[in-house]
Protein backbone atom coordinates (compact mmCIF):
# COMPACT_ATOMS: atom_id res chain seq x y z
CA UNK A 1 0.00 0.00 0.00
CA UNK A 2 1.26 3.28 -1.00
CA UNK A 3 2.06 5.54 1.83
CA UNK A 4 -0.30 8.98 2.09
CA UNK A 5 1.94 12.37 2.02
CA UNK A 6 0.83 15.28 4.00
CA UNK A 7 1.54 17.26 0.96
CA UNK A 8 0.07 17.96 -2.59
CA UNK A 9 1.87 17.14 -5.38
CA UNK A 10 4.25 20.18 -7.08
CA UNK A 11 4.10 21.60 -3.77
CA UNK A 12 7.39 21.70 -1.60
CA UNK A 13 7.80 19.65 1.53
CA UNK A 14 5.96 20.76 4.38
CA UNK A 15 8.54 21.97 7.58
CA UNK A 16 6.49 19.59 10.14
CA UNK A 17 6.44 16.60 7.60
CA UNK A 18 9.20 14.83 9.10
CA UNK A 19 8.19 15.43 12.77
CA UNK A 20 4.48 13.99 11.98
CA UNK A 21 5.62 11.18 10.12
CA UNK A 22 8.37 9.85 13.13
CA UNK A 23 4.80 10.37 15.70
CA UNK A 24 3.01 8.08 13.27
CA UNK A 25 5.70 5.78 13.48
CA UNK A 26 6.29 5.69 16.92
CA UNK A 27 2.46 4.93 17.46
CA UNK A 28 2.86 2.19 14.31
CA UNK A 29 5.92 0.37 16.64
CA UNK A 30 3.92 1.09 20.32
CA UNK A 31 0.60 -0.55 18.77
CA UNK A 32 2.25 -3.78 17.73
CA UNK A 33 4.49 -4.11 20.94
CA UNK A 34 1.09 -3.79 22.73
CA UNK A 35 -0.21 -6.94 20.39
CA UNK A 36 3.06 -8.76 21.19
CA UNK A 37 2.52 -8.37 25.01
CA UNK A 38 -0.89 -8.94 24.55
CA UNK A 39 -0.68 -12.58 23.18
CA UNK A 40 2.44 -13.29 25.10
CA UNK A 41 0.08 -13.03 28.04
CA UNK A 42 -3.05 -14.64 27.04
CA UNK A 43 -0.14 -17.71 25.97
CA UNK A 44 1.30 -17.89 29.37
CA UNK A 45 -2.33 -18.13 30.96
CA UNK A 46 -3.45 -20.27 28.50
CA UNK A 47 0.32 -22.65 29.88
CA UNK A 48 -0.36 -21.92 33.69
CA UNK A 49 -3.85 -23.27 33.39
CA UNK A 50 -2.76 -26.22 32.06
CA UNK A 51 0.18 -27.06 34.52
CA UNK A 52 -2.09 -26.37 37.25
CA UNK A 53 -4.79 -28.91 35.67
CA UNK A 54 -1.98 -31.48 35.80
CA UNK A 55 -1.12 -30.51 39.59
CA UNK A 56 -4.37 -31.03 40.27
CA UNK A 57 -3.86 -34.57 39.70
CA UNK A 58 -1.04 -34.98 42.43
CA UNK A 59 -2.19 -36.65 46.08
CA UNK A 60 1.13 -36.10 48.16
CA UNK A 61 2.56 -33.48 50.27
CA UNK A 62 5.99 -32.41 51.24
CA UNK A 63 7.64 -34.13 47.89
CA UNK A 64 8.56 -34.14 44.35
CA UNK A 65 5.40 -34.33 42.51
CA UNK A 66 5.35 -37.85 40.26
CA UNK A 67 7.39 -38.06 36.86
CA UNK A 68 4.31 -37.96 34.91
CA UNK A 69 3.44 -34.64 36.05
CA UNK A 70 7.09 -33.65 35.31
CA UNK A 71 6.59 -34.87 31.66
CA UNK A 72 3.20 -33.50 31.24
CA UNK A 73 4.18 -30.08 32.37
CA UNK A 74 7.35 -29.72 30.88
CA UNK A 75 5.98 -28.60 27.41
CA UNK A 76 4.11 -25.60 29.40
CA UNK A 77 7.15 -24.40 31.07
CA UNK A 78 8.50 -24.08 27.65
CA UNK A 79 5.78 -21.82 26.29
CA UNK A 80 6.17 -20.04 29.03
CA UNK A 81 9.84 -19.19 29.29
CA UNK A 82 9.66 -18.91 24.75
CA UNK A 83 6.77 -16.41 25.40
CA UNK A 84 8.67 -14.80 28.15
CA UNK A 85 11.99 -14.47 26.42
CA UNK A 86 9.27 -12.81 23.06
CA UNK A 87 8.79 -9.98 24.72
CA UNK A 88 11.49 -9.32 26.96
CA UNK A 89 12.96 -6.65 24.83
CA UNK A 90 9.36 -5.06 24.65
CA UNK A 91 9.21 -4.50 28.30
CA UNK A 92 12.69 -2.96 29.07
CA UNK A 93 12.56 0.75 31.15
CA UNK A 94 9.66 2.57 31.49
CA UNK A 95 8.38 0.33 28.96
CA UNK A 96 7.92 -2.41 32.01
CA UNK A 97 5.19 0.01 33.65
CA UNK A 98 3.78 1.22 30.43
CA UNK A 99 1.93 -2.08 28.88
CA UNK A 100 0.16 -3.75 31.93
CA UNK A 101 -1.19 -5.79 29.63
CA UNK A 102 1.13 -8.86 30.97
CA UNK A 103 -0.03 -8.82 34.41
CA UNK A 104 -2.95 -11.20 33.27
CA UNK A 105 -0.08 -14.16 32.28
CA UNK A 106 2.10 -13.16 35.15
CA UNK A 107 -0.77 -13.34 38.18
CA UNK A 108 -1.99 -16.95 36.21
CA UNK A 109 2.52 -18.06 36.10
CA UNK A 110 2.53 -16.93 39.94
CA UNK A 111 -0.58 -19.32 40.44
CA UNK A 112 0.76 -22.38 39.40
CA UNK A 113 4.48 -21.56 40.23
CA UNK A 114 3.30 -21.36 43.94
CA UNK A 115 0.99 -24.07 43.64
CA UNK A 116 3.81 -26.30 42.09
CA UNK A 117 6.66 -25.11 44.80
CA UNK A 118 4.07 -25.87 47.44
CA UNK A 119 3.50 -29.56 46.56
CA UNK A 120 7.13 -30.02 46.55
CA UNK A 121 8.24 -28.30 49.27
CA UNK A 122 5.19 -27.22 52.12
CA UNK A 123 6.06 -23.67 51.92
CA UNK A 124 5.11 -20.60 50.04
CA UNK A 125 7.74 -19.44 47.42
CA UNK A 126 9.03 -16.12 48.49
CA UNK A 127 8.80 -13.12 46.18
CA UNK A 128 12.83 -12.84 45.63
CA UNK A 129 12.71 -16.14 43.97
CA UNK A 130 9.18 -16.28 41.75
CA UNK A 131 11.22 -12.90 40.41
CA UNK A 132 14.31 -14.87 40.00
CA UNK A 133 12.46 -17.67 38.12
CA UNK A 134 10.89 -15.12 35.83
CA UNK A 135 13.98 -13.47 34.92
CA UNK A 136 15.73 -16.49 34.16
CA UNK A 137 12.89 -17.58 31.99
CA UNK A 138 13.53 -13.88 30.29
CA UNK A 139 16.93 -14.79 28.45
CA UNK A 140 19.67 -12.55 27.56
CA UNK A 141 17.76 -9.71 26.46
CA UNK A 142 17.10 -8.23 30.19
CA UNK A 143 14.39 -9.28 32.77
CA UNK A 144 10.53 -9.00 32.58
CA UNK A 145 9.50 -7.60 35.84
CA UNK A 146 7.18 -9.18 38.17
CA UNK A 147 5.91 -6.48 40.28
CA UNK A 148 4.80 -7.13 44.19
CA UNK A 149 0.98 -6.90 42.92
CA UNK A 150 1.31 -10.21 40.24
CA UNK A 151 3.05 -11.54 43.21
CA UNK A 152 0.45 -11.20 45.41
CA UNK A 153 -2.71 -11.64 43.42
CA UNK A 154 -1.08 -14.84 42.05
CA UNK A 155 -1.12 -15.99 46.16
CA UNK A 156 -4.66 -14.84 46.44
CA UNK A 157 -5.51 -17.00 43.70
CA UNK A 158 -3.44 -20.01 44.84
CA UNK A 159 -5.62 -20.22 47.41
CA UNK A 160 -8.09 -21.75 45.24
CA UNK A 161 -6.08 -24.20 43.83
CA UNK A 162 -5.24 -25.46 47.58
CA UNK A 163 -8.83 -25.88 48.22
CA UNK A 164 -9.81 -27.79 45.15
CA UNK A 165 -6.55 -30.08 46.00
CA UNK A 166 -7.19 -30.66 49.40
CA UNK A 167 -11.53 -31.78 48.84
CA UNK A 168 -10.43 -33.86 46.08
CA UNK A 169 -7.61 -35.64 48.10
CA UNK A 170 -10.09 -35.99 50.85
CA UNK A 171 -12.81 -37.64 48.17
CA UNK A 172 -9.93 -39.87 47.01
CA UNK A 173 -7.97 -41.12 50.05
CA UNK A 174 -10.36 -40.15 52.62
CA UNK A 175 -8.06 -38.07 54.69
CA UNK A 176 -6.62 -34.32 54.67
CA UNK A 177 -3.33 -34.19 53.03
CA UNK A 178 -0.14 -33.53 55.22
CA UNK A 179 3.49 -33.25 55.25
CA UNK A 180 5.34 -35.96 56.59
CA UNK A 181 6.25 -36.44 60.22
CA UNK A 182 9.80 -35.27 61.32
CA UNK A 183 11.84 -38.21 62.60
CA UNK A 184 12.46 -38.56 66.27
CA UNK A 185 15.26 -36.88 67.72
CA UNK A 186 17.25 -38.95 70.32
CA UNK A 187 19.51 -36.76 72.59
CA UNK A 188 23.39 -37.58 72.14
CA UNK A 189 23.43 -38.73 75.75
CA UNK A 190 21.72 -41.36 75.09
CA UNK A 191 22.83 -42.59 71.76
CA UNK A 192 26.35 -42.67 73.88
CA UNK A 193 24.88 -44.76 76.82
CA UNK A 194 23.25 -47.74 74.43
CA UNK A 195 26.74 -47.40 72.47
CA UNK A 196 28.70 -48.72 75.72
CA UNK A 197 26.46 -51.32 76.76
CA UNK A 198 23.78 -52.45 78.95
CA UNK A 199 26.50 -53.48 81.53
CA UNK A 200 27.82 -49.93 82.56
CA UNK A 201 27.01 -48.62 86.17
CA UNK A 202 24.10 -46.96 86.79
CA UNK A 203 24.92 -42.66 87.85
CA UNK A 204 23.00 -40.13 89.11
CA UNK A 205 23.02 -37.99 85.65
CA UNK A 206 20.19 -38.09 84.19
CA UNK A 207 19.30 -38.86 80.49
CA UNK A 208 16.87 -36.62 78.71
CA UNK A 209 14.73 -38.71 76.61
CA UNK A 210 13.94 -38.54 73.26
CA UNK A 211 11.76 -36.01 71.66
CA UNK A 212 8.84 -37.13 70.28
CA UNK A 213 8.19 -36.84 67.06
CA UNK A 214 6.60 -33.49 65.59
CA UNK A 215 3.16 -33.79 64.33
CA UNK A 216 3.34 -33.08 60.59
CA UNK A 217 1.40 -29.65 58.85
CA UNK A 218 -1.55 -30.58 56.93
CA UNK A 219 -3.17 -28.60 53.69
CA UNK A 220 -5.66 -26.76 56.54
CA UNK A 221 -2.94 -25.73 58.82
CA UNK A 222 -0.84 -23.90 56.17
CA UNK A 223 -4.24 -21.99 54.98
CA UNK A 224 -5.15 -20.90 58.07
CA UNK A 225 -1.61 -19.50 58.52
CA UNK A 226 -1.56 -17.74 55.24
CA UNK A 227 -5.35 -16.70 55.49
CA UNK A 228 -3.78 -15.10 58.70
CA UNK A 229 -1.31 -13.01 57.28
CA UNK A 230 -3.15 -11.81 54.24
CA UNK A 231 -5.97 -10.65 56.10
CA UNK A 232 -3.42 -8.22 58.13
CA UNK A 233 -2.36 -7.15 54.44
CA UNK A 234 -2.77 -3.50 53.84
CA UNK A 235 -3.22 -3.17 49.69
CA UNK A 236 -4.33 0.73 50.11
CA UNK A 237 -6.58 2.04 47.83
CA UNK A 238 -6.79 2.34 43.73
CA UNK A 239 -7.65 -0.90 41.58
CA UNK A 240 -4.87 -2.85 43.52
CA UNK A 241 -6.61 -2.49 46.85
CA UNK A 242 -9.81 -3.27 45.15
CA UNK A 243 -8.42 -6.82 43.34
CA UNK A 244 -6.89 -7.55 47.19
CA UNK A 245 -10.65 -6.90 48.89
CA UNK A 246 -12.27 -9.09 45.87
CA UNK A 247 -9.99 -11.87 46.16
CA UNK A 248 -9.75 -11.96 50.07
CA UNK A 249 -13.38 -12.59 50.19
CA UNK A 250 -13.03 -15.82 47.92
CA UNK A 251 -10.00 -16.46 49.89
CA UNK A 252 -12.08 -16.80 53.35
CA UNK A 253 -14.73 -18.58 51.07
CA UNK A 254 -12.14 -21.20 50.14
CA UNK A 255 -10.75 -21.93 53.60
CA UNK A 256 -14.18 -21.91 54.88
CA UNK A 257 -14.77 -24.55 52.58
CA UNK A 258 -11.65 -26.80 53.55
CA UNK A 259 -13.26 -26.52 57.14
CA UNK A 260 -16.82 -27.58 56.32
CA UNK A 261 -15.12 -30.54 54.18
CA UNK A 262 -13.07 -32.11 57.07
CA UNK A 263 -15.55 -31.50 59.60
CA UNK A 264 -18.02 -33.53 57.86
CA UNK A 265 -15.18 -36.27 56.48
CA UNK A 266 -14.31 -36.24 60.40
CA UNK A 267 -17.60 -36.75 61.98
CA UNK A 268 -19.99 -38.47 59.23
CA UNK A 269 -17.10 -40.31 57.65
CA UNK A 270 -17.42 -43.73 58.71
CA UNK A 271 -20.99 -43.28 57.21
CA UNK A 272 -20.38 -42.56 53.98
CA UNK A 273 -20.07 -44.68 51.10
CA UNK A 274 -16.43 -45.22 48.98
CA UNK A 275 -15.89 -42.62 46.43
CA UNK A 276 -17.94 -39.63 48.60
CA UNK A 277 -17.36 -36.19 47.20
CA UNK A 278 -18.10 -33.72 50.67
CA UNK A 279 -20.81 -31.21 49.65
CA UNK A 280 -18.73 -28.40 49.15
CA UNK A 281 -20.71 -26.27 46.35
CA UNK A 282 -18.46 -23.71 44.57
CA UNK A 283 -19.86 -20.56 43.43
CA UNK A 284 -18.38 -19.20 40.50
CA UNK A 285 -17.70 -15.66 40.54
CA UNK A 286 -16.14 -13.11 38.01
CA UNK A 287 -13.19 -12.37 39.78
CA UNK A 288 -12.30 -16.37 39.73
CA UNK A 289 -10.80 -17.31 36.81
CA UNK A 290 -12.86 -20.16 34.94
CA UNK A 291 -11.64 -23.21 34.01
Amino acid sequence: MKEEKFEQPGQAPLPFMEMFEGFRAELDEHHDRRERIIKASRDITAASKKIIFTLQRVRTLGQSVPPFVVKGNAQYWEIIEKQYQHIAADVQGLNAFRYPQITGGNQEFMEALSFHHYLETQTLISYDDAKARVASMSGDTGAVLLTPEDYILGIFDMVGELMRFSITAMATNGKLPAGKPKKEVRSAKKEESEDQGADKMDVDEQTPAATPAEEPRNVLSDLRALRLQLEIFEPGGGKFGADVKKKADVMRECVDKVEKALYQLTVRGTERPKGWVPDVREERRPELESY
